[in-house]
């Protein structure tokens, strides 16, 4: 239940909420699985608020998910907030609008619960995400050096598990 994205600026360690939110889980191990996000920068980079990739037009209305169409929410918002920083969400552009897209919060951004689709956080690389933050940005918030995902390494997979089973 846990991927790491290498990414130019450093490691971020994530922990997925496969257990909770399965079909969004399913969807980025998935992608991860495949390499769709590998050498894809993050497209929008908010200090104080988020930074967002997962886009391989690089404009921040592209990707799919693994199902070729935008899913649905699996929204939990008593239980999976946007509570603190490094919360791991599927981005989206209004409801069941799910495809490969996601954000890291910087902060805690409760306005976002109910929302999006909270399917992990952040438990080792913090220096990268401060790092990430601190990036310069253009007046659109595009990165000006580009923030690549170069590879992800999954360390558990149980959906991946299971079918073995």
């Amino acid at each position: 239940m846990a991927v790491t994205l290498h990414t130019t600026m450093g490691d971020l360690k994530l922990e997925l909420f496969c257990d909770l939110v399965p079909r969004s889980c399913e969807n980025f191990l998935a992608l991860c699985a495949s390499g769709y996000y590998d050498g894809l920068g993050f497209h929008r980079n908010v200090k104080n608020f988020i930074i967002q990739g997962g886009d391989p037009t690089g404009t921040g209305k592209g990707g799919t998910s693994i199902w070729g169409f935008k899913f649905a929410d699996e929204l939990l918002p008593s239980q999976l907030k946007h509570g603190a920083r490094g919360v791991v969400s599927m981005a989206n552009n209004g409801p069941d609008t799910n495809g490969s897209q996601f954000f890291i919060t910087y902060n805690k951004e409760p306005h976002l619960n109910g929302l999006n689709t909270v399917f992990g956080k952040v438990i080792d690389g913090w220096d990268t995400l401060d790092c990430m933050e601190r990036s310069l940005t253009d007046v659109n918030d595009r990165p000006l050096q580009a923030i690549l995902i170069k590879t992800v390494t999954i360390h558990a997979n149980p959906l991946a598990d299971e079918d073995k089973a």
